[in-house]
Formats: structure tokens, C-alpha cells, sequence
């Protein structure tokens, strides 16, 4: 992950530092230090970043000769969709989404 695709995909999913802070475990000094290149960062804690953002429904896309990118995992109706299911009930369980 990029540090622009980072900054990117917090944007898509509205998520301050501190959320991805929150969600990754990563100190938000970190996230600033990756995001701005102040500082290098352990390739470890980007790799946490980069799955919690993919976990919160951002799509990191490789350079692939077009440049490298990010999108929504989902789209709008799949996600309101996904909330509706999420609020039904029923048995309590892990799931990929």
C-alpha cells in the first residue's frame, strides 16, 4: 500500500486516523508519519493498515500499469443491503464482509 492509497481510502470510507488507528491497532502517530513520509514505517504495520481498510470496505488496487488506486469493495445498494442483514438477527458469527 501507497501512502496515498491509504490517505485515499480513508477518505472513501470516511474514516479519521484515529478509526484506522482504532481498527488496525496501529499508533495514529504512525499512520501520520506513513501517510505524510515523514518517517519510515515498519512494512508489518502497513500490511495491518492495509487489511483493516480492506476490512472497512475499501479495494486496494496494485500498480497495474495504470497506476495504483483504490476503490469500494461495494457498492451502495450492496452496502445498505449488507446493513440490513447485519440488523436482522439470528445466530452471532464471524463472517468475511
Amino acid at each position: 500500500m501507497l501512502p496515498a492509497q491509504c490517505r485515499a481510502g480513508r477518505a472513501l470510507i470516511e474514516w479519521t486516523v484515529e478509526d484506522l488507528a482504532k481498527a488496525s491497532d496501529v499508533p495514529a502517530a504512525a499512520i501520520v508519519d506513513f501517510e505524510t513520509a515523514r518517517a519510515t514505517v515498519e512494512p508489518a504495520l502497513v500490511e495491518v493498515m492495509a487489511a483493516a481498510l480492506e476490512h472497512g470496505g475499501v479495494r486496494l488496487i496494485p500498480e497495474n500499469g495504470g497506476g495504483a488506486g483504490v476503490r469500494l469493495k461495494f457498492t451502495r445498494s450492496e452496502v445498505a443491503r449488507i446493513a440490513t442483514l447485519e440488523t436482522e438477527g439470528g445466530i452471532i458469527a464471524e463472517d468475511d464482509v
